[in-house]
């Protein structure tokens, strides 16, 4: 038992080690003390924007870094523990199985958290530690797909809500019947973009439709968008000469004005035809800014795609490439959620739409760094 043990904690260390090279403990102490000498400046609220990057900043940082100094702690009591046990384990073995008992349940707590922190270190991508903005659009399936985008968005804002992660709906263009044609929202949260990309692309639902009167199975579409949010050292100028601005009235489900004044804000890039529109701010000027945010974001991540084909090309296909249609959620004639991609799956639907998808991220984040699916090489 006890040489079973001393294994689990020693694989737990060696992980623990490959997690404290990538993590770089003393680069974060030193970010920290950067972070925290220019929160200390006082003309530093002169610019509020500014002023809330640096303490996010270093609250993420701050965070990170208690982390990785909490697991160290956590596999130093493990030792202690252990060597607790093996001493009573002669003299008193009641006592020593009651340690053992405890021992094992401490080893799961902190392989568990351990999970956890190694899944941040693959998240090492050009914009991965940024916060996201999501989009979801209904597909094929009129009205059931409209439904289910509605679903999507959701399912997505409980999982931020369930996380602890702040969430605000940008904009919502509501379908005419029921549910959505689109939504945009940002998920304010160390690691968001990164976190979510694994979920962008094409979602699938297939159930009895509550909208068709002859109790027919349906199958819908929804597509969803995840991009990085852009920061001021990212430098993407959009020349007033290559976009359109439209305003109009903000308005809510069946056309209900919720807003006397053109207050709404509708951003076209010319060139490359991306649409933008906000509403959920009360003055045109902040919607024309948030607007532009994600205008910015979208040709961030558009020069991404562009110099990662380039690289591709160089490269050649060295994996398989993600196919649009990633996840399917079935309800009838049997209920499962698997994601294509992964090989992941769960048999409630209902907890996943209710948030419960750390495992289908998990398991897109593992699986998009190292190619293993889900229950391989176990």
């Amino acid at each position: 038992m006890a040489t079973d043990h001393q294994a689990e904690i020693e694989a737990l260390r060696k992980t623990f080690q490959q997690i404290s090279s990538v993590s770089n403990p003393e680069g974060l102490r030193e970010r920290i003390a950067e972070l925290t000498e220019a929160s200390a400046a006082p003309d530093l609220w002169d610019d509020q924007d500014k002023a809330q990057s640096v303490t996010s900043k270093l609250s993420h940082a701050q965070a990170e870094l208690d982390k990785i100094n909490a697991m160290s702690a956590a596999l130093d009591d493990l030792e202690t523990l252990k060597e607790m046990a093996d001493e009573e384990a002669g003299s008193d073995p009641e006592t020593a199985a009651e340690l053992y008992s405890d021992l094992e349940r401490e080893l799961g707590q902190v392989g568990a958290d351990m999970s956890e922190l190694e899944i941040r270190t693959l998240l090492s991508g050009k914009y991965d530690e940024r916060e996201a903005v999501v989009t979801i659009r209904s597909g094929a399936g009129g009205v059931d797909a409209a439904d289910f985008a509605q679903i999507l968005q959701r399912m997505y804002l409980r999982w931020a809500e369930r996380r602890g992660y702040s969430a605000k709906v940008l904009d919502t263009s509501y379908a005419e019947e029921a549910g959505i044609k689109s939504t945009t929202f940002e998920v304010s949260a160390p690691y968001a973009y990164g976190t979510l990309s694994v979920e962008a692309g094409t979602h699938r639902l297939v159930r009895i439709s509550p909208f068709d009167n002859q109790g027919r199975r349906q199958t819908s579409f929804a597509a969803v968008e995840v991009i990085p949010l852009i920061e001021q050292t990212d430098h993407i100028d959009v020349p007033e000469a290559d976009i359109r601005v439209d305003v109009f009235r903000s308005s809510g489900p069946g056309g209900q004005s919720v807003n006397t004044t053109d207050s709404a804000v509708r951003i076209t890039h010319i060139p490359t035809g991306i649409v933008v529109s906000m509403q959920d701010e009360k003055s045109q000027i902040q919607n024309r800014a948030a607007a532009m945010r994600v205008l910015q974001s979208r040709l961030l991540l558009l020069k991404q795609e562009e110099e990662a084909r380039e690289k591709k090309e160089l490269a050649g296909d060295i994996k398989a490439s993600w196919g649009d249609q990633m996840r399917s959620y079935v309800l009838q004639p049997y209920q499962m959620v698997k994601d294509l991609r992964t090989g992941y799956e769960a048999g409630n639907p209902e907890a996943v739409f209710d948030g419960d998808i750390d495992g289908f991220i998990d398991a897109g984040i593992r699986w998009r760094a190292t190619g293993v699916k889900a229950g391989e090489g176990e």
